[in-house]
């Protein structure tokens, strides 16, 4: 099999990596996540102009026409510079909640302002007591004279402090684990009920907690249609997600094999020792299987969305946990305490990959997952 990239691919791929490179040192990182936004609204604004905010989009829906695989190559890139900006929760999460489910009007209104770079938003959908479960979901959505209104509380909302708006999936009928009777609406980040208790994670990006009191929300797609394509949402993200595993990966087995080269104990460089060497030969073929697997992922979401597509996505997350655990802890055990200090990359790469095994229901969660898809 092909699986060498097009001319226009190639070409996105080299242009993300001529931003890192010129543009996104390891310092500036650093500075940038010091700063009230935690990211540089300048590069957002280089994003949108690039049309990279608009590269997962259908030309139908305004965007660029690109699929899971131009998503892939640009996400990989993105983990190897250990990217801050919320191209995640604003384009892959919110915005993708918009392409798949929300109407004409929404999508010539909020989607185009998210392509272009004006607005920003988030998916809120975890709940505390949920586990993993998109299904568990204890928020409720009434309706009203006014319309509908959200009561509920999100503990996890991915670029919430920057949000413009929310997509806050909500129960309109049903259980709390049933997969019906959950709706998504569009709730305005200063409307009146919606607190914030914004904090940074362990990578050091930003989310909050959201509560919701008697918000009014605008329905995004059919009422109690909403988990089905919430788990859309979901997979695409996990395959990006996993993309920018592989990037950060990459950059460390090779950081640590070039590191393993020049430290010296024993009068020779720890490069030399066999048990050493086998150590980074299997950091290697963990990084590749990952590899391997976003590949074939990507593809299977750019073919149809179904069975095969859902259980290679879980495959793949299982995959991301095992892996990026694997090298990440290499990586720090080769370079030994300096490891894991705040001037070096190395400690901030593995609580990215960390970060990104816990997102979207961690190994344990996709391996019993991938068992029960049918």
């Amino acid at each position: 099999m092909d699986f060498s990239f097009s001319e226009e691919q190639t070409l996105l791929q080299n242009s993300v990596q001529r931003f890192i490179q010129n543009d996104y040192g390891f310092e500036q990182r650093q500075k940038l996540l010091k700063t009230d936004d935690g990211f540089s609204r300048e590069n957002w604004a280089n994003f949108a102009e690039l049309g990279w905010l608009g590269l997962p989009f259908s030309e139908e829906a305004g965007g660029f026409g690109g699929g899971a695989i131009e998503t892939m190559i640009m996400m990989e890139e993105f983990g190897k510079g250990l990217v801050v900006e919320p191209y995640i929760s604003a384009v892959l999460l919110a915005g993708k909640s918009i392409e798949f489910g929300g109407s004409s009007e929404q999508k010539e209104s909020l989607l185009s302002e998210i392509i272009e770079g004006s607005k920003l938003g988030a998916l809120a959908f975890v709940e505390p007591q949920a586990r993993f479960n998109l299904a568990d979901t204890l928020t409720t959505a009434t309706m009203s004279d006014s319309g509908y209104l959200l009561n509920g509380f999100k503990g996890l909302v991915l670029g919430g402090p920057s949000a413009d708006f929310f997509v806050v999936p909500a129960r309109t009928s049903g259980g709390q684990q049933d997969t019906d009777g959950i709706t998504l609406f569009i709730v305005d980040a200063k409307a009146d009920g919606v607190s914030l208790r914004n904090y940074a994670m362990v990578d050091g990006l930003r989310a909050s907690e959201l509560t919701l009191e008697n918000v009014s929300g605008e329905l995004l797609g059919e009422e109690s249609g909403g988990y089905a394509l919430l788990e859309k949402v979901i997979d695409n993200a996990i395959v990006a997600v996993g993309a920018e595993a592989v990037g950060a990966m990459e950059v460390l087995y090779k950081t640590t094999v070039e590191y393993c080269k020049t430290r010296e104990q024993f009068g020779q460089p720890i490069g030399k020792f066999q048990v050493l060497q086998h150590r980074m030969v299997d950091m290697f073929v963990e990084h590749e299987q990952t590899k391997s697997l976003v590949y074939m992922a990507a593809m299977r979401l750019d073919e149809e969305y179904g069975v095969i597509a859902r259980k290679a996505v879980s495959g793949l997350k299982v995959q991301v946990g095992k892996g990026g655990r694997f090298v990440g802890q290499g990586a720090v055990q080769l370079h030994g305490g300096m490891g894991m200090t705040d001037e070096l990359n190395v400690g901030h790469y593995f609580k990215r990959l960390t970060t990104l095994d816990t997102l979207f229901g961690n190994s344990d969660f996709h391996l019993k997952k991938y068992a029960t898809i049918t």
